[in-house]
């Protein structure tokens, strides 16, 4: 039989699996994720010598991760009903500017002492590894627009997601900036701050809201050309690469300008039905790239994405996710009015995923960087740790929370 014919019968029965699995284990400690890993892993045993490699085609990784990415968050702004506001959305901002933060600088400090990196290659590993992932944090996150009121713990999760990975690119752009001058105080550091830090996220803002305007009124306010008569929800796709391409033509930061135009549409004439048509359809695409990059990453597993690992790596990858992640989050939600219980749980659940294989990928492209093979078993290890940890640990702590609540009420 042709090889191409033997990968039409696979991705079909994988897609089959996606739609039907999610039934099977809905009582049992895995997850989705888990499975693709684990199916990815079993394919490559089977080919032997062909399993992939991450390094292989880096150019490749970083656009097939980027889309990933992107859908994914545009799926995380359509899901939340609830507005934007500085209390509204407090222990979210509390996450973005002091556990995240706080996160880059702790694996920093990892890389640096335990690992012993060169200063710009920390800096990396701090920066692809401090965004929490939209991709795989789907049994965490808030349910589709208009499915009852949003629990804290979901909402801080969704929305912390759905900010975190635009805003870990300044952190990457200072590593590759550090590798590229070989030097950490210099001239360029005004450059970084004025463009990369503040120019960007406006851009990225003001294009996300600006579109999401526009297409609030292209969807709901023409009457019967409104784009909402058409029921389909595909056009979601179409709004999140417009906005992506748009806000990164004027040097904005486009996975910030994703989330923000979602949201800004989630916000436009917000009981109508069509928000769930669009919704529904970024989750169905975002499952199939999520499958499609974890069989990936377990064909990876089963070939040379672990090569390099020794207990210094391990030590590093189990401190990131039950160390500093738990830590930093408590640091971060300390005085809010959240219950302790729910604060130790957003602290757990800072899942890492897709998105810190797209910033690695992003950023080996642009520079030179000491060390990158220890930076690329940390970062795969840590995924993998947090895939199957998260993804056993979920459903339960969730379920517990829920009953929590519903007692209370």
């Amino acid at each position: 039989m042709d090889m191409h014919i033997m990968m039409l019968g696979g991705i079909g029965l994988l897609i089959l699996l996606v739609a039907w699995l999610p039934l099977v284990i809905k009582r049992l400690p895995l997850s989705l994720p888990i499975i693709c890993i684990a199916v990815g892993f079993c394919i490559a045993r089977l080919m032997g010598d062909a399993a992939p490699s991450p390094l292989a085609h880096p150019e490749i990784l970083e656009t097939v991760t980027e889309i990933a990415v992107i859908i994914s968050l545009a799926g995380a702004g359509l899901r939340l009903d609830r507005r934007v506001g500085l209390r509204r959305w407090a222990n979210t901002w509390r996450l973005l500017s002091i556990t995240m933060p706080l996160t880059i600088v702790m694996v920093v400090l990892v890389g640096i002492f335990l690992l012993g990196l060169p200063i710009e290659t920390a800096l990396l590993l701090g920066a692809v590894i401090a965004p929490t992932d939209p991709v795989l944090a789907s049994d965490v996150q808030v349910g589709p627009p208009r499915s009852g009121p949003e629990d804290e713990v979901r909402f801080s999760l969704t929305s912390e997601a759905g900010l975190n990975d635009g805003l870990a690119f300044p952190f990457t752009y200072l590593a590759i900036a550090v590798a590229t001058y070989a030097t950490l105080f210099d001239s360029w550091n005004w450059h970084w701050l004025g463009v990369d830090v503040v120019w960007r996220i406006a851009i990225g803002v003001a294009a996300g809201w600006g579109i999401g305007r526009l297409l609030g009124i292209v969807t709901f306010r023409l009457g019967k050309l409104s784009l909402a008569g058409t029921g389909q929800g595909f056009a979601a796709l179409g709004g999140t690469f417009l906005t992506y391409a748009a806000a990164e033509t004027v040097h904005g930061y486009g996975f910030i300008a994703v989330f923000v135009c979602a949201l800004t549409l989630r916000g436009e004439e917000d009981k109508h039905d069509y928000h769930v048509q669009l919704a529904a359809f970024s989750e169905e695409i975002e499952k199939l790239l999520m499958m499609a990059m974890l069989v990936f990453f377990g064909a990876a597993i089963a070939g040379t994405a672990l090569d390099g690992v020794n207990p210094l790596i391990v030590m590093a990858a189990v401190v990131t996710v039950f160390l500093i992640r738990p830590l930093t989050g408590m640091i971060g939600l300390i005085g809010t009015a959240m219950p302790w219980h729910e604060r130790c749980v957003v602290s757990v659940f800072g899942i890492r995923g897709i998105g810190s294989f797209y910033y690695l990928a992003y950023a080996l492209n642009q520079a030179e960087f000491g060390q990158a093979e220890t930076v690329w078993a940390v970062v795969s290890l840590v995924v993998l740790i947090s895939i199957v940890f998260h993804g056993i640990s979920a459903g339960s702590l969730m379920a517990i929370l829920d009953k929590r609540r519903r007692r209370k009420a």
